[in-house]
């Protein structure tokens, strides 16, 4: 009779089992969901941003470009130089928004948040060569040979670069007010909004260098002024493009999260009752919000595998829950009698956490 009674138990258990697990992947979907609407949304708005930019950076090249032929000012040319290559990078970044929002699959299982990460770099090597180089090449070439402009053609520069100022302006101010409505210096996470940030506020400090040393040329008539306007735009660009790109390239090879975040995490799990020690843990950025978590912890003696089952899920849906974040976690669970490792379907990790 008592086998009886314990295997009905037992097959009572399991259906309730099942229904529990059915509701955590449920509770999980639509956390991932959430998440993924509000990601969308920022998105939207960042693409605005660069679309604002992208039409005052084309608008403003071929204005520039016009003026420096006309005028044969270096700094012009350098300026419309700086405004090809932001042209070029608001595409790359247009590029990074749609590509990195693609779901996982199975050749790309942790999805393809790096994309955008991707995309900066290309967008950084850009502005270092198609606007760097570019600068330096007019500046050394206006010191060599010298230039000479017509009253016609200081007026015609001064205005196209007054023209340039205000539109390179108006599109760092859309793209303050974005950083200020996502939180402030939080929102520079992004890459594509910050580069976009960088380049507006890069471009009206270039914009406002060409002014004064096109002024001091009229002013002086001394070549010297304007060429080293475009060697200092020159200058700007290549530190701009170095910063963007390092940034890139550390979240490309695996950058760790945030040293707070990873301490509240440590600080979670080190909080409950099953674990006995946190041997280990590494983050690793995927993508703009998402982060994945490994961690090996050390179990309190004593404990049965289904038991370890049961502990390793709570802890992830935990995980998830306090940090939206983090939808890929991962727990090698150990147990502190024998030292041994034990994997168990919850323990290894699943997409979203549960």
């Amino acid at each position: 009779m008592s086998g009886t009674s314990q295997e009905r138990q037992e097959h009572g258990a399991a259906p309730a089992k099942a229904a529990r697990a059915d509701g955590r992947a449920r509770a999980t979907d639509h956390r991932v969901r959430a998440r993924e609407r509000r990601s969308r949304a920022s998105d939207r708005r960042t693409r605005v941003t660069v679309l604002v930019a992208l039409g005052a950076n084309l608008l403003i090249a071929v204005a520039k470009a016009v003026g420096g032929v006309i005028s044969g000012s270096p700094a012009l040319l350098s300026e419309a130089a700086h405004s090809v290559a932001d042209s070029f990078n608001e595409v790359f970044l247009l590029a990074a928004l749609r590509r990195s929002r693609r779901p996982a699959d199975a050749r790309h299982p942790f999805g393809y948040g790096k994309e955008r990460f991707f995309w900066s770099l290309l967008a950084a090597v850009g502005i270092f060569v198609m606007g760097g180089c570019f600068s330096f090449f007019q500046g050394f070439e206006a010191l060599r040979q010298g230039t000479r402009e017509t009253s016609g053609g200081y007026v015609v520069g001064l205005i196209v670069l007054g023209v340039a100022l205000l539109a390179e302006g108006g599109s760092l101010l859309r793209a303050l007010y974005q950083v200020r409505a996502r939180g402030g210096r939080a929102a520079l996470r992004d890459p594509a909004l910050r580069t976009v940030v960088a380049e507006d506020g890069t471009a009206v400090l270039g914009v406002s260098l060409a002014i004064a040393g096109m002024a001091l040329h009229m002013a002086t008539g001394q070549v010297a002024w304007e060429a080293s306007a475009s060697l200092a735009i020159g200058v700007l660009l290549v530190y701009v493009a170095y910063r963007l790109g390092r940034e890139a390239r550390d979240q490309l090879i695996g950058q760790a999260a945030d040293p707070e975040l990873s301490g509240r995490i440590r600080a979670l799990l080190r909080a409950q009752p099953e674990i006995d020690s946190v041997e280990s843990l590494f983050t690793m950025k995927l993508g703009l919000d998402s982060i994945l978590v490994a961690a090996r912890i050390d179990l309190v003696p004593g404990l049965d595998s289904e038991r370890v089952e049961e502990v390793a899920d709570r802890i992830k849906r935990s995980l998830a829950a306090t940090f939206p974040a983090a939808d890929q976690i991962f727990l090698d669970v150990t147990d502190g009698a024998d030292g041994g490792a034990r994997q168990s379907p919850a323990a290894t990790g699943e997409r979203g956490g549960a």
